[in-house]
């Protein structure tokens, strides 16, 4: 699926644990998936500027044997329904479940972007005029391999040398911001203007 005119779309994708949805280190309970502030009307912004929103999220915890693949499902389903309940749709989520030391024959652990990858070929959608937007800074390296627009959105569990990469990224499509609204409105502005920023400066939000 792609656009209207049959060209590849752009899309936003955004990172599960600590940007959308708490962090709760290998969430196994869909009970306990809480949402962050900003994470609906978040996605709702880009549903309404129609720009489809996929998830991609890390997910060692399988392979470890600290989550199943059922409890990533209902974790993932839990997600989407309680996104949906505030109007904000998700085109699809992709997870890569192999541990944090898998062999080099995985390219969809991100900062890898196999998974982004699969998501283009099945939905017909184009990486480098997409937004990639997380928690941490193997969130955004996406963007400056595919040559798209990278937010980083620091939360609680975000390392103070991930928000360092970001800050100090001689990237121009790199970005930091406060909140998840924030980074998805950055990206909007962006996506799809390589050599053109408008007002935003790299390293903080536009305004």
């Amino acid at each position: 699926m792609s656009g209207s005119d049959g060209e590849p779309r752009a899309a936003l994708f955004i990172d599960r644990d600590g940007t959308l949805i708490a962090d709760a280190h290998y969430l196994a309970d869909a009970s306990r998936v809480k949402m962050l502030p900003d994470a609906a009307v978040a996605v709702r912004r880009a549903n309404e500027a129609g720009v489809p929103v996929v998830i991609v999220t890390n997910q060692s915890g399988i392979a470890r044997g600290l989550i199943t693949q059922a409890q990533y499902e209902a974790v993932r389903d839990r997600t989407v329904a309680l996104l949906a309940a505030e109007g904000a749709t998700v085109l699809a989520t992709y997870h890569c479940p192999h541990p944090a030391d898998s062999p080099p024959s995985c390219d969809c652990r991100k900062p890898g972007i196999g998974l982004y990858q699969q998501a283009a070929r099945e939905h017909g959608l184009s990486l480098s005029n997409s937004g990639y937007i997380g928690d941490r800074w193997r969130d955004v390296q996406p963007a400056i391999t595919t040559g798209g627009v990278g937010v980083l959105v620091p939360g609680i569990e975000t390392p103070a040398k991930d928000v360092e990469s970001a800050r100090s990224s001689s990237e121009p499509r790199v970005f930091l911001a406060d909140r998840l609204l924030e980074a998805v409105t950055i990206s909007l502005a962006t996506m799809g203007h390589a050599h053109h920023h408008g007002e935003i400066t790299r390293g903080r939000s536009p305004g």
